[in-house]
């Protein structure tokens, strides 16, 4: 198996460390090559956005790499399904479990449920309010705003108005990135008004309000894209207003979003957004599975680096998240701030290796 993985000296993750994940909303059966293989259940939180798209894509194939046999259903990005595919993959005989419920309170249930029969979980993307599992893999999500807000201070010197399209705020994610770029844009660029809209991860929400600003405060000059669910119609709203101009354009409109989807880069080489933050679901897909594997091996694991470019960090007592890389990602690979940036054609990206 690849290591990937920071194994520590003494923290050593109590064996009902453990979280949800599975169901029966949808989905299937993949054996690893050869068969015999430890039966792990992975609940896809949504088949909606191509983010999602992309990390479903990459589960069969580090599945069969670790030599698992999976169970997958999709919970559709609600937390009643999601309760039912656990009960489903529980009655599969899964050992094992990955998770990435979008509404980070309500799982708290679902865990302590698979903590009393020790099914040992992983959480992708997102981590439990309250309750137990063996290993979060996520990216620093607060880093995701503080360098959105980077990138968009720079951009306008500091001054004007800008529209943040949050996400879910029920979400820890939704409530991480607009924490950080709020904090940020208070504290470096106070010159800049935020008006923040709450979307719950949906485009169409997003699209609206987005509108609405746009019409009261036709100066505005800079949108942060929370996730790639408000991209295409933000391009849509900023083309039918002629806003869809070059960046040397006075009338260029800033557009920085989060994900590292193919068409986001795309959209960055063709001038019509600017920037991302490139989080990964090849290595998300990875790393579940691979601690996954080794949750059901009984390994443990402390605080510290790892061999993959991530930092493993105690969130509170008994948790522990594996922080992945996710870089800023920009045309011409600039420093905005403290920020670097790699250029959008980067081999290292996985939006421009989705294929390989």
């Amino acid at each position: 198996m690849r290591r990937g993985l920071a194994l520590g000296a003494a923290v050593a993750l109590a064996a009902g460390l453990t979280a949800a994940c599975g169901g029966d909303g949808g989905g299937g059966t993949a054996a690893a090559p050869g068969g015999g293989g430890p039966v792990v259940g992975v609940d896809y939180p949504r088949s909606d956005t191509d983010f999602w798209n992309s990390f479903i894509t990459y589960v069969p194939r580090f599945g069969a790499e670790n030599g698992l046999e999976l169970k997958t259903t999709n919970s559709q990005n609600d937390i009643s399904k999601l309760t039912a595919n656990v009960q489903s993959l529980i009655g599969q005989g899964v050992k094992g479990l990955v998770l990435a419920p979008q509404d980070t309170a309500a799982v708290a249930p679902t865990l302590q449920q698979l903590t009393a029969k020790k099914i040992p979980v992983v959480m992708v993307d997102t981590r439990p309010e309250q309750g137990e599992a063996y290993m979060v893999v996520r990216a620093d999500n607060r880093a995701y705003g503080r360098k959105a807000c980077r990138f968009l201070g720079e951009k306008l010197s500091g001054k004007g108005k800008v529209v943040m399209l949050q996400g879910d705020l029920a979400s820890i994610n939704g409530r991480d990135r607009t924490e950080a770029f709020n904090e940020c844009m208070k504290a470096d660029y106070p010159g800049i008004t935020v008006f923040g809209e709450a979307t719950n991860w949906d485009g169409a929400v997003a699209s609206q309000k987005l509108q609405t600003q746009l019409t009261a405060h036709p100066d505005i000059r800079g949108v942060y894209m929370q996730s790639s669910f408000a991209l295409a119609g933000t391009l849509q709203l900023l083309r039918q207003r002629g806003l869809l101009v070059p960046p040397a354009d006075p009338k260029h409109v800033f557009v920085i979003s989060n994900d590292g989807i193919p068409q986001e880069l795309k959209e960055i080489a063709a001038g019509n957004i600017d920037a991302t933050v490139s989080q990964p679901a090849d290595q998300y897909a990875r790393y579940a599975l691979e601690y996954t594997k080794a949750a059901i091996a009984g390994k443990t694991y402390a605080p510290g680096p790892t061999d993959h470019d991530s930092t493993i960090v105690q969130v509170r007592p008994g948790l522990l998240e594996d922080q992945l890389s996710a870089p800023l990602v920009t045309a011409d690979g600039a420093t905005f701030g403290d920020v670097p940036s790699v250029k959008a054609d980067d081999s290292s990206l996985w939006g421009n290796n989705l294929g390989g």
